[in-house]
């Protein structure tokens, strides 16, 4: 995909979020959680084995702390591979992922926060 067709597909996804998506977003926006700043859907180009650029689209990113948070949900038992090797790709950029299940976004913010807190602290 080109940056053109990926930023795109990244507004589409801020317009249908997800219940806990929506949730996540609704604690975080406009530096309500510790004055931090959070994007939504935020892409991040990376190259593929040295080919030619890639994007990756991450859920939550706050840029000062250089931490990206995804929210799972049920799709993401069926690509736990995907997920991993993500994951390391980003890591190996200097990001940290923290994930979190749509049940523990909608059924217990507290843990959530509390988690988040330690992370971006």
């Amino acid at each position: 995909m080109t940056y053109a067709e990926i930023l795109t597909f990244a507004r589409e996804l801020r317009k249908r979020q997800t219940p806990a998506e929506q949730k996540f977003w609704k604690q975080v926006r406009g530096r309500r959680f510790e004055g931090k700043k959070f994007l939504r859907q935020h892409i991040i180009k990376h190259a593929m084995d040295g080919k030619k650029e890639a994007f990756f689209i991450a859920d939550f990113y706050c840029r000062e702390k250089k931490v990206i948070v995804e929210i799972d949900g049920g799709i993401h038992r069926t690509q736990v591979e995907y997920d991993q090797l993500r994951q390391e790709v980003l890591e190996r950029m200097g990001y940290r992922v923290i994930r979190f299940k749509n049940e523990e976004v909608l059924e217990n913010w507290e843990k959530v926060e509390r988690i988040l807190l330690e992370w971006i602290a």
